[in-house]
């Protein structure tokens, strides 16, 4: 019998429109190729413009409408007319919040095709799973600002780690490094954040013991970014907190092709609320509406999805086809010097699906 998956779409700001319709558009490619599913897709207006419109982010029955769906589809949020936390905390940061999306899956792959600024770099040195914590840590919002406009201002901004919380993320991806037969290597800073990291350090060490056919490695995270860009081979599997796996994700992004073509997956694994599948390069107003966007971190996204819907097959199609289309350079967008338009770039994709 066919599964019907609902799919909520969340647009979004500048060139966000522009490659959800792309991920769609792949998604009711592969159904007609598969009696197993189908997709029901509902679009929301949520995001800047809908904040300029109207004071606020999303409806404020935003949380509530979008829980019974089976996956989100965010496209981009983002724009110089209203300010980053503002546009981030009341809608992506929710959602990863409220929804528990508590672990950040980012692939940071060199697929055959795709550029790479490290001087002879071979596609099978840069193959690493990152795993972000994504519910708590320094993006959790705690703290205080005090005194304002005073010479005694003081700003607190507090980082949150529970034991639940880095114990989930941590033993996610022990799991993950056993099933890929990967080592795993913890990203902290215990050297200088003497609570947060020196916690994290410790539970990495304890829930180690329940896991010793995995190598393990510990490292400081300014030395993680050295020896991703000197010795990307070392990483299979890499666990971190919440900001340090957002700044070494970006990273890995410049080094396997750009964040054109980089997507994230924020995942509630109990599937007891929707997890979320993003591109995650912005909104790139710069270029919005001139037709030129990069579909394929959008695209990498819909293949992270089908993974998790349990289709792998699917994922590893899909994943394939962007490799493919790397390689044969004649449908790829102004990111990666190409001339196409973002529709062309899809149409080669499908066509290679």
């Amino acid at each position: 019998m066919s599964r019907q998956y609902n799919i909520a779409l969340i647009p979004g700001d500048g060139i966000g429109p522009e490659v959800i319709r792309e991920a769609v558009r792949v998604l009711k490619h592969i159904e007609k190729r598969d009696d197993r599913f189908s997709f029901a897709f509902r679009e929301f207006p949520w995001g800047c413009d809908f904040y300029l419109r109207h004071g606020k982010m999303m409806d404020d029955d935003g949380m509530e409408i979008l829980k019974d769906y089976d996956a989100i589809l965010l496209g981009a949020i983002g724009s110089p007319e209203v300010p980053d936390h503002i546009s981030l905390r009341n809608l992506l940061l929710r959602i990863r919040h409220d929804f528990d999306e508590y672990v950040n899956l980012r692939p940071i792959k060199l697929l055959e095709g795709a550029p790479t600024p490290l001087k002879d770099a071979r596609r099978e040195e840069i193959d690493m799973i990152f795993v972000r914590e994504n519910s708590e840590g320094e993006y959790a919002g705690s703290g205080a600002w005090l005194y304002p406009n005073s010479p005694q201002e003081v700003v607190i901004q507090n980082g949150v780690f529970s034991r639940k919380g880095c114990e989930r993320i941590i033993r996610y991806a022990y799991e993950l490094a056993r099933k890929k037969k990967r080592s795993l290597t913890s990203v902290s800073k215990g050297n200088a954040l003497n609570y947060s990291m020196v916690f994290w350090d410790q539970i990495f060490a304890e829930l180690g013991k329940e896991y010793p056919d995995v190598e393990t490695h510990s490292l400081l995270v300014d030395a993680a970014a050295m020896f991703m860009v000197k010795d990307p081979a070392r990483f299979g599997v890499v666990v971190t907190s919440n900001l340090f796996g957002d700044i070494l994700t970006d990273l890995g992004a410049a080094i396997t092709g750009g964040m054109g073509i980089a997507a994230g997956a924020n995942l509630n694994p109990e599937k007891t609320f929707p997890s979320m599948f993003e591109p995650i390069h912005g909104s790139a107003p710069d270029i919005a509406g001139k037709g030129i966007a990069d579909p394929i971190a959008s695209i990498w996204a819909v293949s992270q999805m089908m993974d998790f819907f349990g289709y792998e097959d699917w994922g590893e199609k899909i994943l394939r086809a962007i490799e493919d289309v790397l390689k044969e350079k004649q449908s790829l967008t102004p990111d990666l010097c190409g001339s196409a338009s973002t529709e062309e770039c899809t149409e080669a994709i499908c066509r290679l699906l």
